[in-house]
């Protein structure tokens, strides 16, 4: 029996020999030297141009992820370019690969945590006691509480307060960023410990009122910090690292077993 076939349909963009659109503008006419790169990232993710206050803020959660250092992610992509220089693309994708719920891609896991707890729409929620809940089940299951604690940044991350602050002045301070606050609050008092709230566990509420779906939210981080890892393979080929690294990772780690070791 044949196979009975589905549409197939795609909003996003089309082109002829003389046009490019995407979603319904020109891309020569309408957005070529007329947008940034973020509100082009918003414009593809969300299907619509920015707001002058989601363009500031949605750039601002851009720019946060590009960079953070020799991180994991940027000595992945350095390393893979030293076994591969021929291929840029493989090592910015190696560390894109390591995104997950530790780095970057907390965004997610806070997103879709705060939609949970808060579905979009609800008002006049009691945010104290659904805070005390989320903290409650999270400890309950053994789990970390995403978006919370930072291993350098203590008692606080800078760009937390930051991006709050870039979200009230542009009229995006809502019942998500209190949430997170809140929540914040209660794991920091059960656990009798400093959790602040990270980066990406501002970046999280924030995409939360901006209502892009939580599943996409690791996106952004991904975007973001492709720019990043382009930068940092830009470095790598100029004044390299990579096999001084290796080199002395295998050195140390392998000390021990080597002739004369103590």
């Amino acid at each position: 029996m044949a196979r009975k076939t589905k549409p197939i349909r795609s909003d996003i963009a089309w082109s002829t020999p003389d046009r490019i659109e995407v979603h319904g503008k020109s891309l020569p006419d309408e957005l070529l030297g007329h947008i940034n790169l973020g509100d082009m990232a918003f414009l593809q993710i969300v299907g619509r141009m920015p707001t002058a206050p989601e363009s500031k803020l949605f750039n601002a959660v851009a720019v946060t992820l590009v960079e953070h250092g020799i991180t994991p992610s940027a000595l992945a992509a350095r390393l893979t370019y030293a076994g591969a220089p021929e291929s840029l693309q493989a090592a910015v994708a190696a560390g894109l690969c390591g995104l997950g719920t530790v780095f970057v891609g907390s965004t997610e896991g806070t997103a879709k945590m705060l939609y949970e707890a808060l579905p979009p729409g609800t008002k006049g929620a009691d945010l104290e006691k659904i805070a005390r809940e989320v903290v409650a089940g999270f400890r309950a299951r053994g789990q970390i509480v995403p978006g919370l604690g930072h291993p350098l940044h203590k008692p606080v991350d800078p760009r937390a307060p930051r991006l709050f602050q870039i979200a009230k002045e542009n009229g995006f301070s809502g019942d998500y960023v209190k949430l997170e606050q809140l929540i914040c609050a209660e794991a920091e008092r059960l656990s009798g410990k400093m959790l602040p709230v990270n980066a990406t566990g501002a970046i999280g509420a924030i995409c939360c009122e901006l209502g892009l779906p939580w599943k996409i939210v690791r996106g952004i981080g991904v975007l973001a910090r492709a720019i990043g890892l382009v930068g940092h393979i830009l470095e790598e080929s100029n004044n390299p690292m990579a096999i001084e690294i290796w080199q002395r990772v295998e050195d140390e780690a392998t000390a021990h077993i080597r002739p004369g070791a103590a």
